[in-house]
């Protein structure tokens, strides 16, 4: 009795092994790839029971599409000129008398974004009124959307709701009428979708318009910025600076304003209110005052000993990006050993005698450059020991 349990042991030992399900294996297991590009995945398939009969099937259960080729004994799937249809998971399913069993992979396709708008336009609008426009983009990677006017660079607030992004207006004003355009971007590619509204008002309301809507001036330039009004009567035409008064070197004649020895403080919105009967209508100019650098060394004088560390730091203040040079005055170049940063610094480790001197700092940007220098005393160096001044 004790030999046939045994026996019943052993050959159940033997059964089980025999009747394993297939191990399958998927090479690679996943892939990214751009839409019209073409990729194959292996299936491998490890079984002491045959036959084994192998499947692809997606993973939702979909039927595949018509560019997605199965070769003649089953092992490859070629996705060929992939579509973004194609993005998915992907099933190697093998069976046999001993069961089933299957691998995965994952199919990403990107593909370029793409923009629509609702409605199409063009859009016209009575004064007052409210409108709106949703942009929805598709893409892969996930596009990023911007909203802007054409002929500004300045982006527009919008709100996203289930993934529409949407400019709105609560009460139109005939200055709002112009083309608007929804940009999305992937690293695929870029797409954009305009659309133009036209406010109508009245007979007679007044429309303001300016010269130009962007400016960069220049510190100590004198600016003028021109607005221009239609509509009867005709209207009257004010100028005006979003939260703060207008420059007091200002003058306005016939629409024209004028702004003398501009500052970067004069940077903002100018606003042209023109007003009549029948209302009023607003024109904006932005203004960017750019301005060179001033520089400055902190500290402007230092006394070491050989073996202190040296830093000194330039600053400077003016319109960015901002670039520091360092050197030495008589000397040309730096010490040895000497390290500058972009933010301004130079610094010496471990200094020497040698390294006493003055050091110049030149600060320069898109308009112009400025000097600053700093004066460096080693202890011990000849005819340096007398003290600084105020010691």
């Amino acid at each position: 009795m004790g030999s046939y349990a045994a026996a019943l042991i052993f050959c159940s030992l033997i059964c089980s092994v025999a009747a394993q399900a297939p191990v399958v294996t998927v090479e690679p297991r996943t892939a990214t790839i751009r839409q019209g590009e073409s990729v194959s995945f292996r299936c491998q398939v490890k079984s002491n029971v045959q036959p084994v009969q192998l499947e692809w099937r997606r993973a939702n259960n979909q039927a595949l599409l018509d560019n997605v080729k199965i070769g003649l004994d089953g092992s490859v799937l070629t996705v060929a000129n992939a579509r973004p249809g194609n993005h998915g998971q992907y099933r190697c399913v093998a069976i046999s008398a001993a069961g089933r069993n299957f691998a995965s992979v994952v199919l990403n396709v990107k593909f370029p974004s793409k923009a629509q708008l609702t409605p199409t336009g063009p859009l016209r609008i009575q004064t007052g009124e409210s409108v709106s426009v949703e942009c929805r983009v598709t893409g892969r990677p996930r596009p990023t959307v911007t909203w802007k006017r054409r002929g500004s660079t300045l982006q527009l607030v919008t709100q996203e709701i289930n993934d529409a992004h949407i400019i709105k207006w609560p009460s139109v004003r005939p200055e709002d009428s112009g083309v608007y355009v929804c940009q999305a971007d992937n690293n695929v590619g870029k797409s954009e979708a305009e659309v133009e509204l036209v406010v109508v008002g009245p007979p007679g309301s007044p429309v303001a318009s300016v010269n130009i809507e962007e400016m960069t001036a220049i510190e100590g330039q004198t600016v003028t910025i021109e607005c221009r009004a239609t509509g009867s009567p005709t209207p009257v035409i004010t100028w005006s600076k979003l939260r703060a008064p207008l420059p007091w070197k200002h003058s306005v004649a016939d629409g024209v304003l004028t702004l003398t020895e501009v500052g970067r403080q004069d940077s903002g919105q100018y606003i042209c209110n023109a007003t009549n009967i029948h209302g009023y209508s607003e024109a904006y100019t932005d203004m960017e005052v750019d301005t060179p650098p001033y520089a400055t060394c902190l500290p402007d004088q230092v006394r070491l000993q050989p073996g202190n560390p040296l830093v000194l730091q330039c600053l400077a203040h003016g319109s960015h990006p901002i670039q520091f040079t360092w050197s030495r005055v008589g000397r040309g170049s730096l010490p040895v050993g000497a390290e500058t940063t972009r933010e301004g610094k130079l610094l010496i480790a471990s200094v020497k005698q040698s390294d006493g001197g003055t050091y110049k700092c030149v600060a320069t940007n898109h308009i112009g450059s400025s000097e600053a220098v700093a004066k460096v005393i080693i202890k011990g160096e000849a005819g340096l020991l007398e003290k600084l001044p105020n010691e």
